[in-house]
């Protein structure tokens, strides 16, 4: 099974809504996939409880609890988790990061967060896992996302290329339990979200099926 922690030690930095739309490629591309929620707010577990669809399942867990949570969703066929990591916790951040095959980093691009990253950058680095930061919320036209990027580099991170664009569907996805691929299936935040979805899975050496809808066996949702 592979894993990928989304890291922010900045709120609102939008490490739920990645790990949700993540999520839900990776499902309909046939990934049998998990949401690890380790947010105290619960945001992930609390969209679940608005969907209908059965995957991704969200698991809501401690922090000290990851191993376990992690090694049955492995046991019960997992192939991709997802952990959704809270803001402002330095311990439980690492302890996912070296968990994780992939680390990444969410960011806007204002100087507020840009300054945040250095913080996630260096938990990647103590765990030695790789990690890529995306652009987030990014308006469509300027150059803001450009000067962004030049400062990731600056500050020795990857800049993911694949930028996700401030686009009501992601919101409004949410409020109904779905993704953006599903909320507006032919849509331009559909279609970043799929690119995103390959460059991670480049990254992980994921072979995803061809075919959507394989059977797997579900990992079984846990509150």
């Amino acid at each position: 099974m592979k894993t990928i922690s989304i890291v922010s030690q900045k709120g609102g930095a939008g490490k739920t809504t990645l790990a949700i739309h993540l999520a839900v490629a990776a499902s309909l591309a046939g990934m049998n996939t998990a949401i690890v929620d380790l947010d105290p707010q619960a945001s992930s577990a609390k969209w679940a409880d608005r969907r209908q669809a059965e995957l991704p399942v969200v698991i809501s867990a401690h922090a000290s609890r990851l191993t376990q949570v992690l090694d049955t969703a492995n046991a019960e066929g997992g192939e991709l988790a997802i952990i959704d990591t809270a803001p402002h916790s330095d311990n439980a951040a690492l302890d996912a990061a070296r968990m994780a095959d992939l680390v990444l980093i969410p960011c806007r691009p204002s100087i507020l967060d840009l300054e945040a990253i250095a913080n996630s950058l260096d938990i990647a680095k103590l765990a030695h896992k790789p990690a890529s930061v995306i652009l987030n919320a990014v308006a469509p036209l300027g150059s803001e996302a450009d000067e962004a990027e030049e400062a990731i580099t600056q500050l020795e991170g990857e800049a993911c290329p694949i930028r996700l664009v401030n686009r009501v569907a992601y919101a409004r996805a949410i409020v109904y339990g779905q993704a953006a691929q599903e909320f507006e299936p032919h849509g331009k935040a559909a279609r970043e979200i799929e690119a995103l979805h390959k460059f991670v899975c480049a990254h992980l050496h994921i072979r995803t099926p061809s075919k959507k809808g394989k059977k797997n066996e579900q990992v079984r949702r846990r509150a």
